[in-house]
């Protein structure tokens, strides 16, 4: 595993925080505190409570994560 390497989980946005943190729990029950990606906030899309997203997370701290994609409902 290198440094690139990360987790790519599917989840549910729980609760909205401020400066664009999000809470998103995954299907194993897990809470996420995740954060928005840079291409994301470029093209200003917008992530609402209840969204589906995928989520990156680091190996080594699986309780911080980055929302790369917002699933269309």
């Amino acid at each position: 595993m290198g440094k690139q390497d990360a987790i790519e989980l599917e989840g549910t946005v729980t609760e909205v925080l401020p400066s664009a943190t999000f809470r998103v729990t995954v299907p194993s029950g897990h809470e996420v505190l995740t954060t928005l990606a840079g291409n994301m906030r470029r093209n200003r899309i917008r992530v609402l409570a209840g969204d589906r997203v995928t989520v990156e997370v680091s190996p080594y701290d699986l309780a911080r994560g980055r929302i790369t994609f917002r699933h269309k409902n």
